[in-house]
């Protein structure tokens, strides 16, 4: 293959070279390690910087009442097996599960009910208007109402991108309230009509022309739907960023915690990264601590604000740096109860809220999900995840002192599962923006505009869920991509073999 090296001087010379390459790595969160380990793994000499006094981003822990409790992201989508992969490489001994339980109730209906969502359906539309799980959530009107989508004119059916505007459209308000939205704006935070449905079910729209009605469509497309499509990892997620935390540090790679990047600057070929230092962090045997590297490449892989305030300058676009970060105030209560009611998960492993319904947009029952959580918290005790904040409305939680939001999470909790949740043995409260996934509305031409610009200059790259869409699996496969682009890069310059 032409440009590949095919004899052991020009190996030996591409290994030397490898070593001798130095990339930056600003972030710590999966992002950033996880193109950080790309990097690495071939023998390119990687510097790791965290703001943070701890590494993992959304990937975190907390301890209390005697239990490890993920915080942020505790699973991933299987899809297109990037995190698998991950996990393979940096933890072979790693447990891999997949959900004990995953059924999902909506809440909020009508004089206070819940019941739950029908096994076939597709971003919570479902295939059967007439399913008696169906007509449970939107009652006899809305029944009639959807059943009209079956007898439209075939000719009336065109390409809709907004998938609020799709279901209002073939099967009316009620669905698009009571089964889309729940889902769209609890797992999301988005509204159904800021769902690109092209990007969300790209094979709806099409199966939709070939079936004559949306229910159809979703028939069809259910029939060769997976199984679960989760994986998590027995005893938690952070194990994953200890693990490539350790296996950095086997390639040789150096990791700093509470140490941020305050500048970057293109200097001839080369790139410098400023730094300060920050409270709580980790410098390893370095005194005094550095003010700056010097890099052949560099990754920013922090949030949206961040990853702007720094390109904007090094790329000369003020633009860049002034663009809104995208996403909602999200703000999430961990609650560790004594609740025997539990035990039989009576409500599945998700509760979504109809919007406007209650203080809370869901939550989730860890316990009844995990089965190693829920040995390790023991019987009668439960772990259940309440979410708050929904698009154009901040968090009911904010500004609440930690008392009062835990007290304000177990009262939702109890109105969501329909099990009085009194007796809270320990809490705990995260809050964060919650980046829209790909499907948003706008959010891939974002995305592109915004890659564009820092691919114009040479040895920078920016990965992050702001770039890839929420969710492992899609910010660790674009972590990889980009990672392999920056390497290549450094490798090869201009020629890179093919």
């Amino acid at each position: 293959m032409e440009g590949v090296p095919d004899s052991a001087e020009p190996l030996q010379e591409l290994v030397a070279h490898a070593r001798d390459t130095r990339v930056v790595v600003i972030g710590g969160g999966i992002a950033g390690l996880a193109a950080a380990w790309e990097c690495a793994k071939v023998g390119i000499g990687v510097t790791v910087v965290e703001a943070s006094p701890r590494l993992g981003g959304m990937i975190g822990t907390a301890e209390t009442s005697g239990l490890r409790l993920d915080v942020g992201a505790t699973c991933w989508s299987t899809r297109g097996g990037a995190v698998r992969r991950l996990v393979d490489e940096v933890l072979p001994d790693a447990v891999v599960v997949r959900p004990r339980e995953e059924r999902a109730w909506i809440a909020g209906l009508p004089k206070g009910a819940a019941a739950p969502l029908p096994p076939d359906t597709l971003l919570g539309i479902p295939a059967n208007a007439w399913d008696e799980g169906v007509r449970r959530i939107i009652g006899w009107g809305g029944t009639w109402r959807a059943y009209l989508d079956r007898l439209r004119p075939p000719l009336t059916i065109g390409s809709e991108h907004s998938l609020g505007r799709l279901v209002t459209s073939r099967m009316g308000s009620t669905v698009r309230d009571r089964m889309v939205a729940p889902l769209s704006v609890d797992r999301f935070g988005l509204d159904p009509d800021d769902v690109d449905v092209e990007v969300a079910a790209p094979a709806l729209n099409p199966a939709l022309t070939r079936t004559g009605s949306l229910g159809g469509a979703v028939a069809e497309l259910a029939t060769d739907a997976p199984g679960s499509s989760i994986e998590g990892l027995d005893g938690g997620m952070p194990q994953l960023v200890a693990a490539l935390h350790a296996r950095l540090g086997d390639r040789g790679a150096t990791v700093y915690t509470g140490m941020r990047a305050t500048g970057l600057v293109r200097d001839g070929e080369a790139w410098t990264v400023v730094l300060a230092p920050e409270e709580g962090g980790h410098v390893p045997e370095v005194d005094p601590a550095p003010t700056e590297f010097t890099a052949d490449a560099v990754i920013v892989a922090t949030d949206e604000p961040a990853a702007r305030a720094l390109l904007g300058p090094a790329l000369h676009d003020s633009a860049f740096a002034a663009a809104e970060p995208a996403g909602i105030a999200r703000e999430v209560v961990t609650l560790v109860v004594e609740a025997p009611a539990l035990d039989a998960a009576p409500r599945g492993a998700h509760v979504h809220a109809v919007p406007g319904s209650g203080a809370a947009t869901g939550l989730v029952h860890e316990t009844a999900r995990w089965e190693w959580l829920a040995r390790d918290a023991g019987p009668g005790r439960h772990v259940l995840r309440v979410a708050f904040g929904a698009p154009g409305t901040a968090p009911a939680t904010a500004g609440l002192d930690d008392t009062a939001a835990f007290t304000l999470a177990a009262r939702e909790a109890s109105t969501l599962l329909g099990v009085a949740v009194e007796r809270i043995v320990a809490a705990h409260r995260d809050s964060f923006r919650l980046v829209p996934p790909a499907s948003a509305s706008g959010q891939r031409e974002r995305a592109t505009a915004a890659r564009a610009a820092v691919a114009k200059a040479r040895g920078l790259a920016a990965v992050g869920a702001w770039l890839a869409g929420s969710g492992l699996a899609q910010v660790v496969a674009d972590a990889h991509a980009e990672a392999d682009r920056v390497r290549r890069g450094a490798l090869w310059g201009d020629e890179q073999p093919e």
